[in-house]
């Protein structure tokens, strides 16, 4: 029997799990997938007993229902994306991976048919999260959906908001949410973005499967993600995503 007395402290009661699970199958809400979320992947952790919620949510993500599998799949994505954190890995991907496999095949079909763009990047991280991919499986979708990353200088460590997006293409190490009369009133380096020829690693794959799958401003927003910034307060001229990785 699954042990989810490990997942008490997370949520309720030690058959609460598979009472929410079955809850959520038969009457599914935005409430009760925001209790999954807490109970699995409470305050970014995860606890070991969670990856015996993957059958159920590879069950998910194979329904019919849209939403459901994409809620699914962003949570699968998230729980396997810190496998990490546990011990024996290892041994967590090989038990489940039929489920891995199934989450991967289902969520590359979901992420080629995202016409919203926030579910296109949600499901681009749970596709790295799948993969086994380090790091930008946990810390593309937060920076890129909110088209802001805060990173630490390199050279005198001061953190630095990376803007891309609507409100501009630029580094600042002041709030630019907070500024009084706004943007025009700090001082901002502009961003330089790689050319996409120039991209390589997974940012090149990153920026060509967004681009390949209809996704042309994700796409543009990544060319800043993996370009270069500079640091308004000592000058220093760094990559922008290797900052990013310095900080998980």
């Amino acid at each position: 029997m699954t042990d989810w007395s490990r997942l008490s402290h997370a949520y309720g009661a030690a058959g609460d799990i598979p009472a929410l699970l079955d809850r959520i199958t038969a009457e599914p809400s935005r409430e009760l997938w925001s209790d999954l979320w807490s109970a699995l992947c409470h305050q970014g952790s995860v606890y070991t007993a969670s990856f015996a919620a993957l059958p159920w949510l590879a069950g998910t993500a194979a329904g019919g229902d849209r939403e459901q599998a994409v809620d699914a799949l962003v949570l699968a994505g998230a729980i396997v994306a810190r496998a990490d954190q546990c011990r024996g890995v290892d041994d967590v991907r090989s038990v489940y991976a039929p489920q891995i496999a199934a989450l991967l095949t289902a969520v590359d079909g979901y992420r080629r048919t995202a016409s919203d763009r926030a579910d296109y990047i949600h499901l681009l991280e749970a596709t790295l999260g799948f993969e086994g991919v380090v790091g930008w499986s946990e810390g593309l979708a937060w920076g890129l959906g909110s088209e802001e990353y805060v990173v630490s200088c390199p050279d005198c460590e001061t953190d630095l908001f990376i803007v891309f997006g609507e409100r501009g293409f630029f580094s600042s190490s002041e709030d630019h949410a907070l500024a009084d009369g706004g943007i025009a009133t700090i001082e901002t380096r502009a961003l330089r973005p790689s050319p996409p020829a120039d991209l390589d690693g997974i940012g090149r794959r990153l920026h060509d499967l967004a681009l390949a799958e209809g996704q042309p401003e994700v796409a543009h927003a990544l060319t800043y993600v993996f370009g270069h910034a500079a640091c308004p307060d000592c000058g220093c001229d760094f990559a922008v995503a290797e900052q990013i990785a310095a900080d998980w």
